[in-house]
Protein backbone atom coordinates (compact mmCIF):
# COMPACT_ATOMS: atom_id res chain seq x y z
CA UNK A 1 0.00 0.00 0.00
CA UNK A 2 3.10 2.40 0.93
CA UNK A 3 4.71 1.70 -2.42
CA UNK A 4 0.88 2.94 -3.94
CA UNK A 5 0.65 6.09 -1.78
CA UNK A 6 4.00 6.90 -2.98
CA UNK A 7 3.27 6.37 -6.76
CA UNK A 8 0.01 8.21 -6.34
CA UNK A 9 1.56 11.12 -5.29
CA UNK A 10 4.66 10.81 -7.89
CA UNK A 11 2.10 10.71 -10.35
CA UNK A 12 0.15 13.91 -9.51
CA UNK A 13 3.23 15.59 -8.96
CA UNK A 14 4.64 14.89 -12.86
CA UNK A 15 0.77 15.57 -14.00
CA UNK A 16 -0.10 18.54 -12.34
CA UNK A 17 -4.09 18.80 -11.63
CA UNK A 18 -5.11 15.25 -11.79
CA UNK A 19 -9.02 13.81 -11.19
CA UNK A 20 -9.54 10.89 -8.80
CA UNK A 21 -11.02 8.89 -11.59
CA UNK A 22 -7.61 9.74 -13.57
CA UNK A 23 -6.04 8.36 -10.77
CA UNK A 24 -8.27 4.90 -10.38
CA UNK A 25 -7.89 4.39 -14.01
CA UNK A 26 -3.54 4.96 -14.31
CA UNK A 27 -3.70 2.73 -11.16
CA UNK A 28 -6.38 -0.12 -11.83
CA UNK A 29 -7.70 0.86 -8.83
CA UNK A 30 -11.12 2.16 -7.60
CA UNK A 31 -12.38 5.36 -6.40
CA UNK A 32 -12.70 4.51 -3.06
CA UNK A 33 -9.24 3.21 -2.32
CA UNK A 34 -7.95 6.43 -4.27
CA UNK A 35 -9.86 8.82 -2.00
CA UNK A 36 -8.63 6.72 0.92
CA UNK A 37 -4.84 7.40 -0.05
CA UNK A 38 -5.32 11.00 -1.39
CA UNK A 39 -6.54 11.49 2.74
CA UNK A 40 -3.58 9.96 3.91
CA UNK A 41 -1.60 12.47 1.51
CA UNK A 42 -3.49 15.10 2.29
CA UNK A 43 -3.33 14.50 5.96
CA UNK A 44 0.30 14.56 5.53
CA UNK A 45 0.12 17.95 3.80
CA UNK A 46 1.61 17.16 0.79
CA UNK A 47 -1.90 17.00 -1.73
CA UNK A 48 -4.46 19.23 -2.17
CA UNK A 49 -7.98 19.70 -3.43
CA UNK A 50 -8.48 23.27 -4.93
CA UNK A 51 -11.72 22.06 -6.71
CA UNK A 52 -13.57 19.30 -5.82
CA UNK A 53 -12.26 16.28 -6.95
CA UNK A 54 -9.26 17.71 -8.97
CA UNK A 55 -6.06 16.80 -6.99
CA UNK A 56 -2.49 18.42 -7.25
CA UNK A 57 0.20 18.53 -4.59
CA UNK A 58 1.35 21.28 -2.46
CA UNK A 59 4.42 23.63 -1.97
CA UNK A 60 5.54 20.87 1.08
CA UNK A 61 9.19 19.66 0.61
CA UNK A 62 9.13 15.78 0.58
CA UNK A 63 12.24 13.13 0.87
CA UNK A 64 11.72 10.35 -2.14
CA UNK A 65 13.99 7.24 -1.31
Amino acid sequence: MLNRIKSVYLYIRENGIVTTSQLAEEFGITDRTVQRDLTILEYNGLVDSPNRGKWTTTEKKVKIS
